[in-house]
């Protein structure tokens, strides 16, 4: 049984209600996890505090068993079940072991009854980290590097704790758990081990570096490969370059937030790309055939006769790539009218007004 669980609420942690669904639980670890990642606030010792804490409670949170455990585990800590005499676990109250079995689910009964169990492997926790990427590399696919700081296996001793050559013993007094129990009335509680630190082992000659943990803060350079298509906002998750295992256990996940730039000729809608082309005023009137920009270079589009301003022109193929397809390119034409006329030019318009434009296109207007 974990003290963490009895001195920690999780949720208040997190800042999320007890029924909160893992959605809403992931969406508050990431915006406070940014709030608080080392990277952002670098030397503040408060904030990575306040960075552990966070992963410490999603890392409960997040993973159902764990969560059902906890929340069963609180439910008596509120109810006031540790409490010695009567409404507890104390003379006051009857208790059966069976009960206690279906609130853990074998987990932590160890710890219950005196025993010590074994600290088996734990996963590294989950890392999040933000990339900037241009518009092109987006649509395209990119390899890149990302710079992520965070506990990870030692540089000098790879994870073992020991300078290299130094002789790697169990602890004796913790028989290797890293725990000790401590008696509370009718529970005992685990508690780092003092021998050892925790560890569950006794080291002849520390690390220099990490002086024993095995692990240090630093920051790692990771090649990311960033899929052709990927949205503003999406997550890449990449396997195994997360924080660092303990006790054997595999590294977490880097999640990489990616944040598109904008672009100044072209928009995205889903896995279309959008266009405002401008077009002549003779150009719409009698139609044409023009160059339209894409990301691969110009093509010809053509304007029939008669086209109105604000129409959409479908380009095939030229939008984003999506398993093996392309999306489109969305032309949008706008009619410019000059600003400034010569006289001769204006002649020739009023001459074509009086003569032509004979039908009020406002008719449909009139409210009677």
């Amino acid at each position: 049984m974990n003290r963490d669980w009895i001195e920690k609420d999780f949720y208040q942690t997190l800042g999320v209600a007890k029924d909160a669904d893992q959605k809403q639980i992931k969406s508050a670890y990431r915006k406070l996890a940014q709030q608080f990642h080392p990277d952002t606030n670098p030397g503040n010792a408060e904030a990575e505090k306040k960075f552990k804490e966070i992963s410490e409670a999603h890392s409960t949170l997040s993973d159902a068993e764990k969560r059902k455990e906890y929340d069963e585990f609180r439910r008596l800590v509120d109810s006031g079940a540790f409490r010695g005499g009567p409404g507890g676990f104390g003379t006051g109250q009857n208790v059966r072991f069976e009960d206690l079995s279906d609130v853990f689910g074998g987990f932590g009964l160890g710890d219950l009854f005196g025993r010590r169990s074994t600290r088996g492997p734990l996963r590294g926790a989950d890392m999040l980290t933000d990339l900037n990427l241009s518009f092109e590399d987006a649509v395209r696919g990119v390899t890149t590097s990302v710079s992520v700081r965070g506990e990870t296996a030692c540089s000098h001793c790879h994870g073992t704790g020991g300078e290299p050559g130094s002789t790697v013993r169990i602890c004796p007094t913790c028989g290797g758990s890293g725990t000790i129990a401590q008696n509370q009335g009718f529970f005992s509680f685990t508690q780092p081990c003092p021998e050892c630190r925790g560890s569950g082992k006794l080291i002849e000659s520390p690390c220099s570096v990490c002086g024993g943990r095995g692990t240090e803060l630093r920051t790692r350079s990771i090649n990311v490969k960033i899929p052709a298509g990927v949205k503003n906002g999406a997550t890449v998750r990449i396997p195994g370059k997360g924080g660092h295992g303990r006790n054997g256990g595999p590294a977490g996940d880097l999640l990489v937030k990616v944040h598109v730039a904008r672009h100044p000729v072209f928009g995205r809608r889903d896995n279309d790309l959008t266009a405002r082309v401008p077009i002549t005023f003779t150009e719409a009137a009698l139609g044409a055939t023009i160059e339209v920009p894409t990301l691969d270079g110009p093509v010809t589009l053509k304007i029939p006769a008669g086209t109105r301003s604000g129409r959409t022109f479908r380009v095939r193929g030229r939008g984003v790539p999506d398993r093996g397809r392309n999306g489109n390119l969305l032309v949008t034409v706008e009619v410019v009218v000059p600003s400034k006329l010569p006289k001769e030019a204006r002649k020739i318009l009023e001459d074509f007004h009086s003569r032509y434009e004979q039908e009020n296109p406002r008719d449909h207007l009139v409210v009677p």
